[in-house]
């Protein structure tokens, strides 16, 4: 029965190897393999989304692997491509989103809370300092005078 077990295990375990498909494609030269890899690593998988089409086993990046390729048997250009790519699925499939109105919070939206926060931190530490200093000013004419004394019996024991 433990045989049979194993067996089934490791049977439902190749069968899901299988499924994982390799993608083969004939490329007319080398120039052409390049611009597939630089295209595929350049744009990011819709599903994935923080993986790159290249590495991706979902479904839908084997489609646009193979939709890269046949634009390349076509003749288009990287460019082409990726424009084709961001009108399908919006400037979140590219790594490196193109800088225009939609996308500036996405590249200058961490160094501006980075800025916002040092200067948050700044204000915070200069409120400190200044509460430090004015401490010695809200002493009472009692307390100002009880200090004194204290002063006063410390340096007479030295």
């Amino acid at each position: 029965m433990k045989r049979w077990l194993a067996a089934l295990v490791l049977g439902l375990g190749i069968g899901n190897l299988a499924q994982a498909a390799i993608d083969t494609y004939q490329f007319a030269d080398e120039a052409e393999r390049e611009r597939y890899r630089e295209l595929t690593k350049e744009l990011r998988c819709p599903k994935c989304q923080n993986q790159d089409i290249a590495d991706s086993n979902a479904p839908i990046a084997a489609d646009l692997r193979r939709e890269i390729f046949r634009m390349l048997g076509e003749g288009k250009s990287n460019q082409q491509i990726i424009d084709f790519m961001v009108d399908r699925y919006g400037d979140f499939v590219r790594y490196k989103p193109a800088l225009n109105g939609r996308t500036w919070l996405l590249w200058f939206g961490p160094g501006v809370l980075l800025a916002g926060g040092f200067v948050v931190l700044a204000v915070i530490v200069r409120r400190r300092r200044g509460q430090a200093v004015g401490d010695d000013d809200r002493l009472s004419v009692e307390e100002r005078e009880r200090l004194a004394k204290l002063l006063d019996r410390e340096q007479n024991h030295d």
